[in-house]
């Protein structure tokens, strides 16, 4: 058996992103010292989650490591804002998994370079087996089909269309004789867990690990949010399991009277 971690859009640097203790700040007034808790809960589950997953086989990164320079916002929601300060974070959270082997793919580039890739610094340091745009890995006979990007959707029910459209496409390209056929799809870039399946196929959007708080996610965004990563245990083509990993996030907003 061979266990497989899946993580992905860590956004290190950002106020709510992953971020481990060593790279962690405090601030002295009470809003963001609630933020700050919320930050340093996300890392404890995170480590513990990990703890307990050991020994971890493959590890695959989909994406999103950085959060990069934050432009949307002026670089209000970072914690750090020096992409090779965001580069250390995401190694450290990396490396903590001591992972047998690691696959990643390329994040969005709003996040991570449009024109410079820079989680290809992540990857070097992790000594990243492979880092790619989408790719396919072999593990025991089973082929985990994954890339980042995936579209998503606002209303609940449409939340498995577009895992499902990437089977159909899947399908086309092994026809071509292109891609490889693909047992399991892993996408991410929406930061919610779901997933979807039928006879010889599942597909999954992985959670976050950035948890509640982005302008964007809180101003113009409606669905929920889901921080935490997927577990599979693989000993063949029909026999492998796989687990959520996910953390209940505590209330964040009260009601007020008028």
């Amino acid at each position: 058996m061979k266990r497989v971690v899946v993580i992905s859009d860590l956004h290190c640097g950002h106020v709510v992103g992953l971020t481990p203790p060593s790279h962690d700040i405090r601030h002295e007034n009470e809003s963001d010292r609630l933020v700050d808790s919320m930050r340093r809960r996300y890392w404890d589950f995170y480590a513990d989650a990990l703890d307990a997953l050991q020994p971890v086989d493959v590890l695959i990164v989909n994406g999103d490591t950085i959060d990069g320079k934050g432009a949307k916002s002026g670089g209000t929601e970072l914690i750090a804002s020096d992409r090779a300060a965001q580069i250390g974070m995401a190694v450290d959270a990396i490396l903590y998994a001591k992972a047998g082997k690691v696959f990643m793919s390329f994040g969005t580039g709003y996040h991570v370079g449009d024109q410079d890739d820079w989680e290809l610094g992540v990857a070097r340091e992790v000594k990243a087996e492979k880092i790619g745009s989408h790719d396919w890995l072999d593990v025991n006979g089973v082929i985990f089909d994954y890339k980042h990007h995936i579209g998503g959707s606002q209303t609940p029910y449409g939340r498995h269309t577009a895992i499902s459209r990437e089977h159909i496409w899947n399908i086309l390209w092994n026809e071509h004789g292109e891609y490889p056929k693909s047992d399991i799809i892993i996408r991410s870039h929406v930061h919610y867990y779901g997933f979807a399946g039928g006879v010889g196929w599942w597909g999954f959007t992985t959670p976050a690990l950035q948890g509640y708080g982005s302008k964007f996610g809180s101003r113009r965004m409606s669905g929920t949010v889901d921080f935490g990563l997927l577990s599979f245990d693989v000993e063949g083509k029909e026999q492998w399991t796989w687990k959520a990993h996910t953390l209940k996030q505590r209330k964040l907003h009260a009601v007020f009277k008028a």
